[in-house]
């Protein structure tokens, strides 16, 4: 009776968490936690039930029939929320602020002036420029004329030309200052800070305004160069995002080829989409694949695996009501399951539950 009505409170669970709409990963694993848990407690519930079936005679355990599945191991780093376009830009020129053209939250396009400094001797250095080039513009064409004509000196027509060519390079430099006193967006993206006002002094360096393209959001990690082999490009992760309580699964874009040698690691990223608010320098969790069974295999819970004398490893399997010692090779083993390589059988039945009461050829009642 109480094993039925467990099953029903899964059901319900169930119901309950897709109709809530919330993360489909995140119902997911609270799901397979509750289907574990409630497993366990079933598991228990048989056992007391055997225990107490004056039908079945022995210690009381409960069983699993193994099945094949795809044992998956993954690694377990660190990583970070990064933006290949997040720039601090700063004036390029000491001065005072006297304009500010955007606020937090704007939009804003490669060369959009974001804000100015105090440009008045510049400008009238210019218009000084502009007067005088004028003037030198007009004397270099009567002295090229004339020289056309054969009328006057090559040297008239030579010192023309340089007077002109050495203004047109100063207003040039001219042009470059003004153009210094601008803070200019390089990139498309949002502007995220803003952290000057009208009428603060400024220098070169001094955080101004910062601009992220949050349309190429990536998660980078430095993972340790002992797994340089097993991870390649497009290999499975899943990406935890904790203080989002998200989660994703996705491919791996890029692997470092270089090793760092200061940290002994090479660098993996995985591109995100830009569907959800991910921020930079936000931290992540990373399991990537690096190692997949090429086949279909028994795989078991690692709490069951016990050691003999001799240091070797077993599990208990019912064999008619009998316990049967199992010596079983490992292989990998990754969030509680352990890939056995040889020992065990599809359709075995695995004590799962009271395997440290018991021993070689023991009586044991259980129910499948």
């Amino acid at each position: 009776m109480k094993k039925l009505l467990l099953i029903p409170a899964l059901a319900i669970s169930i119901i309950s968490c897709n109709s809530g709409g919330g993360d489909k990963k995140a119902e997911l694993d609270a799901l397979k936690k509750q289907e574990a848990e409630i497993k366990s407690k079933i598991a228990v519930l048989e056992a007391e039930l055997s225990a107490n079936d004056s039908s079945l005679k022995g210690i009381a355990v409960a069983v699993e029939q193994l099945k094949l599945s795809v044992f998956k191991n993954y690694i377990d780093v660190q990583g970070r929320v990064d933006a290949d376009e997040n720039v601090a830009l700063s004036s390029e020129m000491p001065g005072t602020i006297t304009k500010i053209n955007v606020n937090t939250g704007d939009e804003v396009r490669v060369g959009q002036v974001l804000a100015e400094t105090d440009a008045k001797a510049i400008s009238q250095q210019i218009s000084d420029l502009q007067t005088n080039m004028d003037l030198v513009n007009q004397i270099y064409e009567k002295q090229k004329n004339l020289w056309e004509q054969k009328i006057g000196t090559e040297v008239q027509y030579l010192q023309a030309k340089t007077n002109k060519e050495s203004l047109e390079k100063k207003m040039a430099a001219a042009q470059e200052q003004l153009r210094m006193t601008k803070i200019i967006s390089p990139i498309n993206g949002t502007v995220d800070a803003v952290d000057i006002k009208v009428g603060q002094a400024v220098a070169p360096g001094m955080p101004a305004i910062r601009v992220i393209n949050f349309s190429n959001l990536k998660v980078k990690a430095d993972v340790a160069e002992t797994y340089a082999s097993k991870i390649k490009k497009g290999s499975e992760v899943v990406v935890h995002f904790p203080d989002m309580n998200d989660s994703i699964v996705s491919k791996v874009n890029f692997v470092s080829r270089a090793i760092n040698p200061a940290t002994r690691t090479f660098l993996v990223e995985v591109l995100l989409d830009n569907t959800k608010e991910y921020h930079p320098n936000m931290v992540a969790r990373l399991n990537i694949n690096d190692y997949q069974s090429s086949k279909p295999e028994i795989v078991i819970p690692v709490r069951t695996i016990q050691k003999d004398e001799n240091n070797a490893s077993f599990v208990f399997v019912a064999n008619n009501g009998v316990a049967k010692k199992h010596i079983v090779k490992l292989g990998k083993q990754y969030s509680g399951k352990a890939e056995i390589l040889s020992g065990l059988n599809e359709n075995d039945l695995l004590v799962t539950l009271g395997y440290d009461i018991i021993n070689e050829g023991d009586a044991i009642a259980y129910k499948k």
